[in-house]
């Protein structure tokens, strides 16, 4: 029962934290599973007096998963990536499965490829956004807030990517 205060507690801080630090969106689910597995692992080891602050534990539990997950050779291959950079010096992962754009519609499967894909070509930051607001369902200010940017920021890129992906699909109708 502890365990569930705590999890609707700081649910939407550990996602949002956990987002902002990976370095890719398919770590995201794994490494916020992780977090709280390790929660319920402290809970049941050493009681539910043990933990003073809910909040502050459960990133603390993040950073040590975040750190956990990318090991010495993936930080490495952070820096000599073979899967190279975007414009924004971002890297560009390639086994990103974003899971956003089928949440709440069924659409036409080749244009839900096209959009996945294209998507996966965009920074970094701009998949955090869309995970974020589509997967996640945050506001943009909680988006702003996760992933340490300006409000106006956040909106820029969501709004610009959506216009693209809009200009895209008309083309491709043509």
């Amino acid at each position: 029962m502890r365990f569930d205060e705590i999890y609707d507690a700081t649910y939407r801080g550990a996602l949002g934290f956990i987002t902002s630090k990976c370095r890719c969106i398919a770590d995201v689910n794994d490494i916020f599973q992780e977090t709280y597995m390790e929660l319920y692992r402290v809970l049941t080891l050493r009681g539910v007096a043990y933990i003073q602050h809910e909040a502050a534990f459960v990133r603390k539990l993040a950073r040590q998963k975040l750190a956990l997950h990318y090991s010495a050779a993936q930080r490495l291959r952070m820096f000599v990536s073979l899967q190279g950079k975007n414009d924004d010096g971002d890297e560009v992962p390639q086994d990103w499965e974003g899971d956003f754009l089928t949440a709440d519609f069924s659409v036409n499967l080749v244009l839900l490829e096209t959009a996945r894909q294209y998507i996966t070509e965009k920074p970094v930051s701009v998949q955090k956004i869309f995970y974020l607001t589509y997967e996640a369902g945050f506001t943009l200010a909680e988006v702003a807030a996760a992933l340490d940017m300006n409000e106006s920021n956040v909106k820029n890129k969501l709004y610009r990517t959506l216009k693209e992906l809009r200009l895209l699909f008309e083309e491709e109708s043509l």
